[in-house]
């Protein structure tokens, strides 16, 4: 091949390499798709329509939210019928709730993602404006709608959601449902400390997910484990206020699938209700908890540093006079450390019908007003190792 027609030949493979490299990132910009950014003009169309069109490139494509606010409805991103499997949100700007908490009507989710596979979220802000719906709730009104949650994926997998901050949400923040391979990195999680059901994750009917690097204060759980979840990784998170990470509550039905395999590590809790919880209803079921790891947490003033409550019954209805048919075995405590705001640190109280098992406390140093703190124990059976204060009850 002579000199010519070799350089004729690299120019050609040259220009057809950078022109896939154009059509494999299509971008889609949702203020030139008619969404405004303003915060009071509804972009529900423009969004959708950004979605329609990423959803048909058979190439990566991504989603361009710039700088700005942007009034959002309820709304649902469906993959069902789309074609590509590496779609970016790229978010600059805020989304905003409606701030008439009834504009929502029956929906319980403002943004979801459904049946989507390989979908990426970085950045921006999502605000629920819940606090009108807050002020209705605390005033025990009937004429108060359940709230929507800020952000839910919905059977879904492969999904990745990166720097995203979530504020003011009516309901739960970010719920993940019957979803796999979900990677929360790097989220940031602020509601006031008194706002109702507001928890900041919620994992339920799942499987490796993974939550790291998050700071999460709500007026209820920073992070909350339902039924169903399994292979859960969570790691370097800051909660405060709230009610601390729970798995549960568990066994509000008898049918109901257990939870296990669950990694929490280096973690710190500050001025929140409990610090590592598992909390199941004092009902019969079929559930359990199983294979759970906490370790590297620091408490300060939490007020349960360590609880299992296996006597949940709020309101005492439907449950008083029963027993807990979740079954707890193998949570290890290890490493924990820091002050608590009761004097009882480490409360264990478990089902009499199905006592907890295979409990480990292993290095553990709590304390209440500078003092030792106190632990106590019900219907449980486990061993403590290295030096653990309070003194073990197990």
């Amino acid at each position: 091949m002579d000199n010519t027609r070799m350089i004729s030949v690299i120019s050609l493979l040259l220009l057809l390499f950078f022109s896939s490299l154009k059509a494999a990132s299509v971008e889609y910009n949702v203020i030139k798709l008619g969404a405004k950014s303003n915060g009071k003009t509804d972009s529900t169309k423009a969004f959708l329509k950004a979605w329609t069109s990423a959803c048909n490139p058979v190439h990566s494509a991504t989603i361009h939210v710039p700088h700005g606010r942007y009034l959002l409805n309820n709304v649902v991103f469906n993959g069902q019928d789309c074609k590509n499997s590496n779609i970016t949100f790229r978010i600059e700007g805020t989304l905003v709730a409606p701030s008439n908490y009834n504009a929502n009507g029956k929906s319980q989710d403002w943004i979801k993602f459904k049946n989507v596979d390989g979908v990426k979220i970085y950045g921006g802000t999502l605000d629920g404006r819940g606090t009108g719906l807050w002020t209705c709730k605390k005033s025990a009104s009937k004429g108060c709608p359940h709230g929507a949650t800020s952000l839910k994926i919905g059977n879904s997998k492969n999904v990745v959601i990166q720097g995203l901050s979530s504020v003011n949400s009516q309901m739960f923040h970010i719920v993940i449902h019957e979803s796999e391979d979900v990677n929360l990195q790097g989220v940031n999680v602020t509601a006031s400390g008194n706002s109702p059901n507001t928890d900041g994750i919620h994992v339920e009917a799942s499987k490796g997910v993974t939550i790291t690097d998050a700071n999460i204060g709500t007026g209820d759980d920073c992070i909350s484990i339902g039924p169903g979840t399994k292979n859960l990784w969570m790691e370097r998170i800051n909660c405060g206020p709230g009610h601390g990470i729970s798995i549960g509550s568990l066994g509000k039905v008898f049918n109901e699938e257990g939870v296990q395999n669950v990694t929490v590590k280096t973690v710190t809790f500050t001025g929140t209700q409990n610090g590592l919880r598992i909390k199941t209803w004092a009902r019969p079921s079929n559930g359990f908890v199983r294979h759970v790891l906490f370790e590297n947490a620091t408490m300060i003033n939490a007020e349960n540093p360590v609880i299992i409550d296996q006597n949940y019954c709020p309101g005492l209805q439907h449950c008083p006079s029963q027993v807990s048919g979740v079954k707890i075995s193998d949570v290890t405590y290890r490493s924990i450390q820091g002050s608590s705001a009761t004097e009882f640190a480490v409360k264990f109280d478990c089902s009499t019908k199905k006592p907890c098992s295979r409990i480990i406390l292993d290095k553990v140093h709590l304390t209440y007003e500078n003092k030792p703190a106190r632990s106590s124990c019900a219907s449980v059976d486990g061993s403590a190792y290295n030096e653990v204060q309070p003194s073990s009850c197990l």
